[in-house]
């Protein structure tokens, strides 16, 4: 045995005994860098608490689990999923911020959502915003599939929602842990695992399964359980819902016999694309009333304009998120509302990136040295290596940089700190702010969001 494995076993060791028996983290009790501000759930792997990274300046989510299991063999296998986790640089899933012994426990640090899709289930789902949901857990598992990764533990927990109805798929090999030793007591239910995983052959086809109980109940409301008899629980509600073909999709990956079913998340996520436009004409259909209410004219416009814009523009700019003042769609990246021009110095909402600017508040790489959007201080990488990007669609042109990769709208670059001389443009508009040069829309804005100058 090494000496460095050796003292890993150590450490392993005195931090199992530290925390037997250790009472939970109360309110403002300092763990490290983490201020506590209040628990959040509490299950039988592990505690989850709401904290203040006090170094960063942000919420963030810890998982803390308990004692009995981190000894060497989960901690070796943390440490293969953490090394897993860090491959899948997606949008929908949950990225790992920080894992470590603090205070001899070990501790998992996540970005902090607003709450679980299992939390948001118990209330009234519009069925547009499920449709939004579902699009995108079936890129996130869809992602992992092509990457050769089963989740095994797909579920509406393991599921984080943020503002603006953005999902990331969390829990990749951390839950496996829990599984393993929950199955090995003899205990536990089916839930939303496939039959044959129960019977310890999980396969691509077993997280499908998995993805189709998942989709069931957000739509129907009902959690069909083992064993499955056709028809199932709330099989009308569905019908009434969603267009047919959803319904077949849906069946197909419930379906009992794996070979059945879609191969993988990927092969479900293509099925979804092609009837997507069918579905969300279907969810659009609404029994019109003689005793509605007469409706605000002018806020009917407005709503109407926005529409049209996000049909146009949302995905070229990402405009996920809504301004705090008008509500109008704004993007990461803006600095101002294009709407009613009011400043966004500080951004508010989720982002899609690894970390985040405790400046600024907008998203980071784990690889970039400085911030790219509002040219915060420097911060130390961490990452060591370099991390691809499909979101990367120019080079840095600045001498000495040796053309390092840039991000629509970057106003700095990232590995040098000087302003990016790229005058960026709007896919599908010609307009140009006569201030900065950026592109615009002028049909639409009536401020330019990259300078807040009015247009």
């Amino acid at each position: 045995m090494s000496p460095q494995q050796a003292q890993l076993n150590g450490l392993a060791l005195k931090s199992r005994h530290a925390v037997n028996g250790a009472a939970p983290l109360k309110p403002r009790q300092l763990l490290g860098k983490y201020k506590i501000e209040r628990r959040l759930a509490e299950g039988g792997f592990a505690h989850v608490y709401r904290a203040m990274d006090t170094v960063e300046g942000i919420r963030v989510a810890l998982k803390i689990p308990h004692s009995r299991y981190v000894d060497k063999e989960s901690l070796d296998y943390f440490r293969r999923e953490a090394r897993l986790a860090a491959k899948l640089d997606h949008p929908h899933i949950l990225q790992l911020k920080d894992a470590s012994f603090i205070d001899g426990r070990f501790v998992i640090a996540f970005p902090l959502g607003s709450q679980t899709l299992d939390d948001r289930l118990g209330k009234r789902m519009a069925i547009s915003v499920a449709i939004t949901l579902v699009e995108q857990i079936l890129e996130a598992v869809a992602f992992a599939h092509e990457r050769k990764i089963i989740h095994c533990d797909l579920k509406p927990e393991n599921m984080i929602l943020f503002p603006d109805n953005s999902l990331r798929l969390t829990d990749f090999g951390i839950a496996k842990v829990a599984q393993r030793t929950v199955r090995a007591s003899g205990s536990g239910t089916l839930g939303y695992m496939a039959p044959e995983q129960a019977m310890g052959k999980p396969s691509f086809r077993s997280d499908v399964f998995s993805l189709g109980l998942i989709l069931y109940r957000m739509l129907s409301g009902e959690l069909p359980e083992w064993p499955f008899h056709q028809p199932l629980p709330g099989a009308e509600k569905l019908q009434r819902r969603v267009h047919p073909e959803f319904v077949k999709l849906l069946n197909k990956a419930l379906e009992v016999d794996p070979n059945r079913r879609f191969r993988d998340a990927g092969q479900m996520l293509a099925a979804f694309n092609r009837i997507k436009a069918k579905v969300l004409r279907y969810c659009g259909k609404k029994p019109r009333s003689s005793a509605s209410k007469p409706t605000n004219r002018k806020s009917d416009w407005q709503t109407i304009r926005r529409r049209q814009f996000q049909r146009e523009f949302a995905k070229v700019l990402e405009t996920r998120h809504e301004c705090s003042a008008c509500g109008g769609p704004v993007s990461e990246a803006m600095i101002a509302c294009p709407w009613c021009g009011k400043g966004r110095e500080k951004h508010e909402g989720d982002t899609r990136f690894s970390h985040q600017c405790p400046r600024c508040h907008r998203g980071m790489k784990a690889d970039w040295s400085y911030c790219a959007w509002c040219f915060g201080p420097g911060f130390e990488p961490a990452s060591s290596r370099s991390l691809s990007d499909t979101r990367y669609v120019a080079r840095c042109t600045h001498s000495g940089c040796a053309g390092k990769e840039l991000m629509p709208w970057m106003r700095y670059c990232p590995w040098c700190r000087r302003k990016v001389r790229q005058k960026w443009q709007i896919a599908g508009s010609s307009g140009r702010c006569r201030r900065c040069g950026w592109g615009i829309v002028r049909d639409y804005w009536n401020h330019c969001p990259w300078c807040a100058k009015s247009v």
